[in-house]
């Protein structure tokens, strides 16, 4: 099915599914689901309330909210309306959220919990004040400057407005923007993306091309909607008729997998890297005939699946093995994450190339793509029917890829945006003669799979000339079950050092299991048996690295790296500079360390 833009997916889209459950919710811990017909409805009820709030064509109205089911209809509603959604990261703080506000000039704001009306509560006074609509209608309840989502749709006042909203829908070109959604920045101040009907609809028609979705398809959606890859994703699954599950605490979604039970859906490699480590782990530490079998499993599920792949014939032997040993282990791997899938998806950052050889072993494939906010995101990916791993895939469909000075990325392609808001300058910069300057550094293979190394402005060049790509180390050496995060560190030093943020409750069930006492994280992560841990744990990971490369030295941290202490990113990429910045001493005494003594450790 083809739409001339994102609207007429509810228009036709939804009549032709009425009766079938478009999504589903959790209330308390009852499922709540809506039906197509419903979730119409909803959507021109709110449409209709953003007319009567006196929100024209091409006026930014403003989304605050972790991910649920009114974040839906309202991104809808603004469609209907022509109105320019901007999300804003649920975890934003209140300079984060209120920059972007005030870049954007929101005239209409809606949010989540107490933490986002907090930070926006003085928007709602003043001479010049933002309305806001709260989805929480206990919340709205308790002050003066919210309204409640329910009270602001009310269907009461609906009618009147429906003609013009009928002029709106008419009038709605494929050229308009849709979304401006603000990217992370890693350095400075977010851009603000603007992204047209034209830029989604060129991802759909290259999801057809590939990937069979139905209306029997379930989703998951865990990733924030503030993200454009679960929002083009969203779209995507409403188009087809399929149900999507709203998931509002993203930290339980492994156990919401078995309960969904998707069968597809889209993720960052962070998923996929918590479950590899986790039941990895499982079989390190089992008895000997216990990993010996997993290890067998795991061999014989990757020859039986390559057959299947490659159209080659499977000895028997082979079947009754590969038959004996999935069900003993491998069905249990699918089973944690919610049964068999059509297919994954993994993009916004890079998946080790042992994780989706290990999934593919399980009888999961895991479709790793690559793309920006910029580009509506994907740009290439790796589809059921033609795959290799440790690639990003190949360009996706009426997408031409070069590769530029510096080894860098250029895109060129109805998926590239119309622009940063308000911002031609910058706008020129990234676009010159037509092609999007990615920043990353890439490359093709022979067959014409792409690989993505690093960023340019990411790459470490040590004291001694080598141009080294942080990403590579931490994605090798972050995949294990006891580090939950990873920063290389070495621009213009001898060798490369790391912080490194331990996996909690990994550590702590290892050293009761070893009956190492503490009484607070940082005597647990200055204990010598848990430098000892990590040290092995880090050289373990270690081996497909050059030997410089490799983690000299590094200092293990008693907290996490979080967005509200700046130092990552809401899409979890890190802010190298503000870390190098903020642990500039504890960063220096690695190296004065190691310059005292032969051998650097932690």
């Amino acid at each position: 099915m083809s739409y001339e833009h994102i609207g007429r997916i509810i228009t036709r889209g939804f009549a032709d599914h009425a009766t079938r459950t478009a999504l589903k919710y959790k209330e308390g811990e009852e499922w709540i689901h809506l039906s197509y017909g419903d979730l119409k409805e909803r959507i021109h009820l709110a449409a209709c309330a953003l007319i009567r709030a006196g929100i024209e064509p091409g006026d930014r109205v403003g989304i605050y909210s972790a991910n649920r089911y009114e974040w839906a209809i309202t991104d809808f509603a603004c469609v209907l309306a022509g109105a320019v959604s901007v999300p804003i990261y649920a975890t934003n703080t209140r300079e984060q959220s209120l920059f972007i506000i005030r870049n954007a000039g929101i005239r209409l704001l809606f949010v989540g919990n107490a933490f986002q009306l907090d930070n926006t509560r003085a928007l709602g006074s003043g001479e010049d004040p933002i309305k806001i609509v709260s989805y929480d209608s206990g919340l709205a309840a308790k002050t003066s400057h919210a309204v409640s989502f329910e009270a602001f749709i009310r269907p009461d006042i609906s009618g009147r407005f429906e003609p013009e909203l009928a002029r709106r829908e008419a009038s709605i070109q494929s050229k308009d923007i849709v979304t401006i959604i603000y990217t992370s920045g890693t350095t400075g101040n977010p851009k603000g993306v603007m992204l047209s009907h034209a830029n989604f609809l060129h991802q759909f028609k290259a999801l057809d091309i590939h990937f069979s979705v139905t209306r029997e398809d379930v989703s998951l959606c865990f990733l924030p909607l503030s993200h454009v890859y679960e929002r083009v994703w969203s779209y995507y699954v409403f188009s087809k008729g399929a149900l999507n599950t709203y998931l509002e605490d993203p930290k339980k979604v492994i156990e919401t997998l078995r309960i969904v039970r998707p069968t597809a859906m889209v993720s960052v490699p962070r998923l996929y890297e918590k479950i590899y480590a986790a039941v990895n782990n499982a079989g390190e530490t089992a008895w000997p005939i216990k990993k010996y079998l997993f290890k067998k499993a795991v061999e014989t599920g990757f020859a039986y699946h390559t057959c299947l792949k490659e159209n080659n014939p499977i000895s028997l032997g082979l079947r009754l093995k590969f038959r004996i040993l999935d069900r003993l282990i491998l069905s249990k791997v699918r089973e944690i994450v919610g049964g068999p899938k059509n297919f994954f998806s993994a993009g916004g950052a890079p998946l080790a190339q042992s994780i989706e050889e290990f999934f593919f072993a399980c009888g999961l494939l895991i479709c790793q793509g690559y793309g920006l906010t910029e580009t509506a995101p994907m740009i290439s990916f790796n589809t059921p029917g033609d795959y290799k791993f440790g690639t990003v895939g190949k360009p996706v469909p009426d997408c031409e890829v070069r590769i530029g000075a510096q080894g860098e990325v250029l895109v060129r392609g109805g998926q590239v945006m119309a622009g940063y808001f308000n911002s031609p300058e910058k706008t020129a910069r990234a676009i010159v003669d037509g092609w999007f300057k990615t920043g990353d550094i890439g490359r093709f293979d022979r067959d014409g799979f792409l690989r993505i190394t690093d960023r340019i402005k990411e790459l470490i060049i040590t004291s001694g000339g080598k141009n080294i790509a942080p990403q590579h180390i931490e994605t090798l050496v972050g995949k294990d079950y006891f580090i939950e995060q990873i920063v290389a560190i070495g621009d213009g030093k001898k060798f490369i050092s790391a912080l490194v943020v331990p996996a909690m409750e990994a550590l702590e069930k290892w050293a009761e299991k070893k009956q190492i006492t503490w009484h607070s994280v940082e005597g647990l992560i200055n204990r010598p048996e848990v430098k000892a841990l990590y040290r092995k744990r880090i050289d373990l990971n270690s081996g497909k690295l050059a030997r410089f490369e490799t983690i000299k030295s590094f200092t293990l941290l008693p907290r996490p790296f979080t967005v509200e202490t700046g130092e990552i990113t809401p899409t979890m990429k890190l802010k190298r500079k503000i870390i190098n910045e903020k642990y500039y001493e504890l960063i220096e005494s690695m190296y004065q360390k190691a310059v005292a003594g032969p051998s650097p450790t932690a």
